[in-house]
């Protein structure tokens, strides 16, 4: 006979409930313009308050949403940063800053929101999150972080900070694009996400070995 369910086990499901109809909305229709309201009712909770009192503010549901889907991705980079070589190139490590976001994506059951909801965090500006903040980035982000860096120890630092950023940006623009096509059941560039995986470290690896052109200003 199964164990009827307890006080905790129901708030545990209505969290979860409400975390998975944050996600889809923020993910389809941007930050502001989802209401508590309105994801209240998306979770089924006849009380329209009951974001409130599960998470607080639309911040702290926010940070709720991405908080589940870093620790899986962190757990993926660490196994990625244990399995590489005594002598590790660009490519390896271009991988580990990759890879945690595909191979999660490939993980994760039905259609996703995960991708689509990291670029709208990235549109709003008046959105800080210490889970998406490489000033603050967890042990396993530093050390692919400096692992990459010494990979290129030619390029200015200025440089990598640039091409960090377009890094960044790529990786999760072209992950939320095919993750909305195949939420639409529209053809995608690469049939699964390693190998969108594999396109991406092939275009990110010569980002990286790109040549610096030295830019004249007039003056």
């Amino acid at each position: 006979m199964q164990a009827k369910p307890t006080r905790a086990d129901k708030v545990a499901q209505t969290r979860e409930r409400i975390l998975d109809a944050a996600e889809r909305l923020f993910a389809e229709h941007g930050l502001s313009a989802v209401s508590n309201r309105q994801i209240s009712e998306a979770a089924g909770q006849a009380n329209n308050s009951a974001v409130g009192y599960h998470f607080g503010t639309k911040s702290e549901l926010i940070k709720a949403v991405v908080s589940r889907h870093v620790l899986p991705m962190e757990q993926i980079r660490e196994r990625l940063l244990a399995e590489l070589g005594d002598d590790p190139g660009v490519r390896d490590w271009v991988a580990c800053t990759v890879r945690p976001m595909t191979d999660h994506l490939a993980s994760l059951p039905g259609v996703t929101w995960w991708a689509r909801l990291v670029a709208q965090i990235s549109t709003d500006p008046s959105l800080y999150l210490a889970e998406l903040d490489e000033s603050t980035a967890s042990d396993v982000r530093r050390r692919t972080d400096e692992g990459l860096r010494s990979s290129v120890p030619s390029l200015p630092d200025e440089v990598v900070d640039e091409r960090e950023r377009m890094v960044r940006n790529l990786v999760v623009y072209v992950c939320a694009e095919r993750e909305q096509a195949l939420a639409e059941g529209s053809p995608t560039a690469r049939a699964t996400w390693d190998e969108t995986a594999v396109g991406l470290i092939d275009a990110i690896t010569g980002i990286w070995q790109a040549p610096v052109t030295p830019v004249v200003r007039a003056g």
